[in-house]
């Protein structure tokens, strides 16, 4: 499937503020684009791209006095497969896990696994470990959370979604994280679009989603704790220890967001419109 994807982003702010994106698809989708990814800025501003050691494409710029809009658009190619399943799936024991696995166990500043590792255990402790694991602490995080756009803040780690019971996609993607890493299962945050296409009706307005992955028999395999169920059309854009690796923005001074759309959908005509 062709999937249209791309977004338009404002913000305003009284002086330069230098600014620090994931707005790009990652880098392990590049060779899916078929039209370019370009990111263009209004004023015009110098972009420099560097990629950092998840992977993940990140832009500098510069925002100049008075704000910025930030606009990109393509067409990827996608299989708009439901996520794996792999029910036999095992743990790895911690010994045996790549040295560059480690830091996914630790604790990170949104997983605060010293705080939630009781908790998992008396929760988990007597599950099989590995697929069913992961699967059980999933629904866990599903039914314990309530989804609430108006919860959301930038502050909330997974502790604070366990006690308040409520929260926005990456916090069911933050207390995912953290219970399976206190269950010894390596776990790392992800964002990026899913559109509704493989949902009955619209859910809502168009936002960046955050789903985890966890790894599992030498595999990274994808986990959607809000949704509970294989998903289709995910568009990776970033991933990290947490979202504290993988922001979209970062700035360095003062703004106000004043704009946000984003658009994912299924590329209905010939040629690579967008």
């Amino acid at each position: 499937m062709l999937i249209r994807a791309g977004y338009d982003i404002s913000f305003v702010t009284q002086q330069r503020v230098p600014m620090l994106a994931n707005l790009s698809v990652h880098s392990t989708r590049n060779k899916d684009l078929r039209t370019a990814q370009r990111i263009f800025t209004q004023p015009d501003v110098p972009l420099y791209d560097y990629i950092d050691m998840f992977g993940n494409i990140c832009t500098r710029l510069i925002i100049p006095e008075g704000g910025i809009t930030i606009s990109c658009g393509f067409l990827i190619e996608d299989p708009f497969e439901p996520d794996i399943v792999a029910p036999d799936a095992r743990r790895v024991p911690v010994e045996a896990l790549p040295d560059d696995l480690l830091l996914y166990l630790l604790g990170s500043r949104y997983c605060e696994t010293d705080k939630l590792s009781e908790i998992a255990w008396a929760l988990f402790g007597g599950v099989n470990p590995g697929w069913a694991m992961v699967q059980a602490i999933v629904t866990y995080v599903h039914e314990h959370i309530r989804f609430d756009y108006m919860s959301a803040r930038p502050t909330k780690t997974a502790w604070d979604v366990y006690q308040e019971q409520v929260g926005v996609c990456r916090d069911f993607a933050h207390l995912a994280i953290t219970l399976c890493r206190c269950m010894n299962i390596p776990a790392r945050y992800c964002t990026g679009y899913m559109g509704d296409m493989d949902l009955p009706a619209l859910v809502g307005d168009m936002d960046f989603s955050a789903w985890f992955e966890a790894y599992l028999d030498g595999h990274w395999y994808t986990f959607d704790a809000r949704h509970n169920r294989p998903r289709r059309g995910r568009i990776l854009m970033a991933r990290g220890r947490d979202a504290a690796d993988a922001a979209l923005t970062n700035t360095f001074g003062a703004v106000t967001l004043s704009r946000f759309d984003i658009y994912t959908d299924e590329n209905r005509l010939e040629g690579p419109s967008l």
